[in-house]
């Protein structure tokens, strides 16, 4: 690596260091060499620390939202560069996190984020790519662990820390190739820094099979596994439980594709049918050792018994509530960090997500479908799907409408009434979310308009002013999850503090659940669903199916950068994503305080979503096909 590169990673991990008089002491940064940054302790471990906050795929699966032909957009000075601001500003800290919830069938785009996700989503990725891509990004980080895993052994650490050290570098580099083949199948698998002088194949490399890649994450994981420790010396640092969940989920998705997929005549997609069975197994077994040796379980310190509601709250703490016993691996957010539009520890989800007040603009960027509200039962184990015909045949209370719902529900999505602190005054009083958009008078007239009132009473609530005004059309919820209403942290970007769970133990049940089903072993599957239903207040399972587990880890993981993820290793978003989607519409009867709900059944209007079979695999793009004549395109994209 030049010398310039190694200024910039450093200067970005010395950020995260709070170590100011030591700072104080060192070389100018322009002074930086090679030999400087491997003999000093403390450039080296910022250097690492740089690669986590590098690593944005781990939260949410954010990443850049624009394809960055000159080069990874990382590799430039944070103090300097705009389009490196940019990037973090609209990736792990902003837009990112949301754009793998709203190309799925979760939520639609609303305002504030990437607007061309729309187009995404109705046509299916281009094949110029551009959206979620981790290619040019992953292998920038990928060199930069590479370098580290090969220059530690000879730097001056402890030996006992450069074992450690070098094992988190392989754990983030897995992260990286996990986050790679789960988009594009095959990649380039590279293990060293390719020099000046290294073979042509080295320089020029093709890409290996896809089953190589999953091989390779797992074999690395399980591995590191046994290296690192159970307990870090810094909290946020990977440790073996990160690891085994890690071999868990990768290990549950190559089953996916082994058993759901196809195999192409060059293996660059796909694994062979007859191994399915095998990383079951592994995902299983991973899965097993965490929830039997591991200290973890599912966050249940709220719950009262003879109080429904406190499990809402129960639920909202298992994502506010920091270090708690359900979280193995977390991505930590403390306000906002060294520059505005950019920094390492900053997240902004609140004010993108939050309802007003709290919020940019009109805040909801992303606007969950009534689809997805339907999937949350009741909690007598009832389905949750609505009867629309009747639902829009009278006027309903909001307590009548949800009454009895998962409390999963109230603590994941917020709507009409929800109890929020600050919002505008309306027919619900002061503290609740007013977002109905429509009055019907006392004489029984329809009143749209939103800057009209009646009697004194806005005819659009205030959470559906700014939508209305410019014709957008919502869906009638919100995400509430990781949001906090008692936090003064929304008042701008990047000043969110809840931190972000990458792996959290009741993903750990999910995965057991779905891997013993399928190898065979239901009635497992039923005891690790059954533990996430009772700790949700719901009715547990008498028996199990496959449709049953996926809709538990589609209620449980919403949000969470899970659904399109699952739905494409299940070979599900064909059908799943290639349809209409439904929003409600609350319309305040002026007599009665009640609301006409009316149901649009194509909220997208004429962006139907649709998911081409291509689609399953990210293309290669024949950009970088013409920087390597090596690469070779996927299905679809040529």
């Amino acid at each position: 690596m030049k010398k310039t590169g190694y200024i910039i990673v450093i200067l970005f991990g010395l950020l995260l260091l709070n170590c100011t008089d030591d700072l104080l002491e060192k070389e100018p940064l322009d002074r930086y060499t090679d030999a400087v940054v491997w003999e000093d302790p403390l450039l080296i471990n910022s250097f690492l620390l740089s690669q986590y906050a590098y690593t944005p795929v781990m939260v949410n699966d954010a990443t850049t939202m624009f394809s960055s032909w000159d080069g990874s957009p990382m590799n430039r000075d944070p103090r300097a560069d705009g389009n490196l601001r940019y990037w973090f500003g609209n990736s792990a800290q902003t837009f990112g996190p949301g754009l793998s919830i709203e190309i799925s069938d979760e939520a639609k785009y609303t305002s504030g984020a990437w607007a061309n996700v729309v187009s995404e989503k109705a046509n299916g990725i281009s094949s110029d790519g551009g959206m979620m891509e981790w290619w040019e990004n992953a292998y920038y980080v990928i060199r930069n662990l590479n370098e580290f895993i090969e220059k530690v052994p000879s730097s001056p650490l402890s030996e006992d820390i450069k074992v450690i050290r070098v094992a988190e570098a392989r754990f983030l580099r897995a992260f990286s190739y996990f986050a790679m083949v789960k988009r594009y199948g095959g990649v380039p698998l590279l293990t060293v820094v390719p020099q000046l002088d290294s073979p042509k194949e080295l320089l020029y490399p093709a890409r290996n099979t896809e089953q190589e890649i999953w091989d390779f994450v797992l074999n690395e994981t399980g591995e590191i596994a046994k290296i690192l420790p159970d307990v870090q010396d810094e909290y946020g640092r990977a440790t073996s439980w990160a690891a085994l969940s890690l071999y868990s989920r990768a290990a549950l998705y190559a089953g996916s594709v082994a058993k759901y997929g196809e195999l192409s005549g060059n293996k660059l997609t796909g694994i062979p049918a007859d191994l399915a069975n095998d990383y079951y197994t592994k995902a299983y077994t991973a899965a097993a050792k965490i929830q039997n040796e591991g200290p973890f379980d599912l966050y249940q310190e709220d719950i009262d018994n003879s109080d429904i509601h406190s499990r809402i709250q129960n639920y909202k703490n298992v994502f506010l509530v920091k270090r708690n016993v359900e979280t193995i691996f977390a991505k930590q957010h403390g306000g906002q960090s060294f520059d505005p539009g950019g920094g390492t520890t900053t997240w902004s989800w609140d004010i993108c997500h939050a309802p007003r007040p709290s919020v940019w603009g009109q805040g909801n960027y992303q606007a969950p479908y009534l689809e997805l509200i339907e999937a949350f039962e009741y909690v007598d184990g009832r389905p949750g799907t609505l009867d629309r015909e009747y639902v829009e045949s009278r006027l309903w209370t909001m307590e009548e409408l949800w009454v009895d719902k998962d409390p999963r529900f109230y603590a994941s999505i917020w709507t009409n009434g929800t109890p929020w602190r600050d919002a505008v005054p309306s027919n619900f009083g002061k503290d609740t979310i007013n977002f109905h958009r429509g009055l019907i008078t006392s004489d029984g007239t329809m009143m749209t308009s939103f800057s009209q009132s009646y009697n004194g009473m806005p005819v659009v609530g205030d959470q559906s002013y700014f939508h209305a005004s410019t014709g957008i059309v919502n869906t009638g919820f919100g995400i509430m999850k990781y949001l906090d209403p008692n936090a003064d942290n929304m008042v701008w970007l990047m000043e969110s503090r809840t931190d972000y769970s990458i792996f959290r133990f009741a993903e750990t049940l999910l995965n057991f659940a779905e891997a013993a089903f399928e190898i065979g072993k239901p009635n497992e599957a039923l005891l690790a669903i059954n533990r996430i239903r009772e700790r949700a207040g719901i009715q547990k399972l008498s028996s199990v199916s496959m449709q049953q587990i996926r809709n538990e880890r589609r209620v449980e993981l919403t949000f969470e950068g899970h659904r399109y993820w699952d739905l494409r290793r299940w070979r599900e978003a064909e059908e799943k994503l290639t349809r209409s989607f439904s929003g409600l519409q609350y319309v305040l009867d002026y007599s009665t305080g009640k609301y006409k709900v009316l149901i649009h059944s194509d909220i997208d209007g004429d962006q139907t979503p649709n998911f081409p079979r291509r689609c399953y695999y990210f293309p290669i793009t024949k950009h970088r096909i013409g920087q390597n004549s090596n690469l070779i395109e996927n299905p679809g994209y040529n």
